[in-house]
């Protein structure tokens, strides 16, 4: 996959997910299922990466272009990603005075319900390449009762996530590959 090619899929998903992970479903589909450039595992890691290093939740594209394409697909993976940002300045001026329609209204609703969507289509292939073992499908469970039901921030879940599992590795309870 050439470099323009990689701006173009990457582009594509961050100017229709509106931030955070709802890009997740397109670049899956994109580089993963047709172009078999990414791997699950490595899209697993762009998420880890980002999710474990401050700044926004969407810069995880970054690291898949890195991943795809070393520093070169970086840096288009960070085009990617400011391009919508810059280009959306001029077109909310011009918009910002049907943001109170109801037509406007719904169909950023459905957009976000549609993105939900697509964020839960996408994180069942990924969970079943990432639940391998007993204790990773008990660190999974933890973190999301503790996430869903409780005040602790995702950095302190993530942080007990990956001290749980080096424990248990060091315990001989999984190997790691």
């Amino acid at each position: 996959m050439g470099l323009w090619e990689l701006y173009v899929v990457l582009l594509e998903s961050t100017a229709t997910s509106f931030g955070g992970l709802a890009s997740l479903p397109l670049l899956h589909d994109a580089l993963v299922t047709n172009a078999h450039v990414l791997s699950d595992q490595q899209l697993n890691e762009a998420i880890v990466i980002n999710r474990s290093t401050p700044g926004p939740v969407g810069f995880y594209v970054v690291s898949i272009g890195y991943f795809v394409a070393g520093l070169p697909g970086a840096l288009v993976g960070w085009l990617a990603i400011v391009t919508p940002a810059l280009a959306i300045i001029p077109a909310a001026h011009f918009a910002g005075r049907w943001i109170d329609h109801p037509r406007v209204k719904s169909t950023l609703q459905a957009v976000v319900i549609a993105s939900a969507g697509l964020l839960a289509a996408t994180s069942i292939p990924l969970g079943r390449s990432a639940l391998t073992d007993a204790v990773a499908i008990v660190i999974a469970v933890v973190a999301l009762a503790v996430l869903l039901f409780t005040r602790v921030g995702s950095l302190w879940i993530i942080a007990a996530a990956a001290v749980a599992s080096t424990a248990a590795s060091a315990a001989g309870l999984i190997s790691v590959i």
